[in-house]
């Protein structure tokens, strides 16, 4: 069932410069406090989804072109949210959850850290401050996944979940450690956590594809003004950003 699933979400996404990776819900949740479980059995199967370099070609800017009167929030968003629902369609005999990675619940925690989500379900390498055997931040230092094709010239989306569907035999799949050296992984963390803007950490590998120019400008201009760049008018959306 696992693969039948994982080869539907392929054709389907793939297309549309989206990946999807299978995890047990129970590997997500080994690695994590009880306020962050997600709460499923442990063997039920899960995806995450990342988008890729090519998403912006092959998937936003159809949607906009297509869908411009309906834009009413963040467009990258709402094509993730309108491909996944139609993802949902390939699957009428199944029950579909969907959490995305800007969601939040009441508590204002993240519905799931997307970044373990990656990790656990091999799909990029999580980086954190406990990779560095000899700590030199004497501050709060954030961790970055980083894929071994697109190093830091991807994002995690969502997460997609298959209650009725367990898999208890599913074997979990080791991200690829494409950062090893202990010098690298120091200026990884330091490039994202003290120079983030300038996107150096996402070449922080040698990589098979990165953003477009102009993709680089449309993730690098203010949120408010990016619907001028897809040729949207912001008064006539009606769109407030805060």
């Amino acid at each position: 069932m696992e693969r039948r699933v994982a080869e539907q979400l392929r054709s389907t996404l793939g297309p549309l410069g989206l990946e999807a990776h299978a995890l047990k819900v129970g590997w997500y949740n080994a690695v994590l406090q009880p306020a962050f479980h997600l709460p499923y059995p442990d063997d039920t199967l899960a995806f995450v989804v990342l988008s890729t370099p090519s998403m912006f070609d092959k998937a936003l800017k159809p949607f906009v072109s297509k869908e411009r009167l309906k834009i009413i929030r963040d467009p990258v968003d709402q094509c993730v949210s309108h491909h996944l629902s139609r993802v949902k369609e390939k699957f009428p005999d199944q029950r579909v959850d969907i959490m995305f990675d800007y969601e939040l619940l009441p508590s204002r925690k993240p519905k799931f850290l997307a970044q373990t989500a990656a990790h656990v379900a091999g799909a990029a390498y999580y980086y954190q401050r406990k990779d560095v055997k000899l700590d030199p931040w004497g501050k709060k230092i954030f961790g970055v996944c980083i894929h071994p094709k697109y190093g830091g010239w991807f994002a995690i989306r969502a997460l997609l979940l298959f209650p009725a569907i367990q898999v208890p035999f599913l074997e979990q799949p080791l991200p690829v450690d494409c950062v090893s050296s202990e010098e690298k992984r120091i200026e990884l963390l330091e490039q994202f956590n003290f120079h983030w803007q300038d996107g150096r950490y996402r070449d922080i590998i040698e990589v098979k594809e990165r953003y477009s120019e102009e993709q680089k400008t449309y993730f690098t201009t203010p949120p408010a003004e990016r619907l001028r760049l897809l040729g949207l008018s912001q008064e006539a959306q009606g769109i407030t950003f805060h």
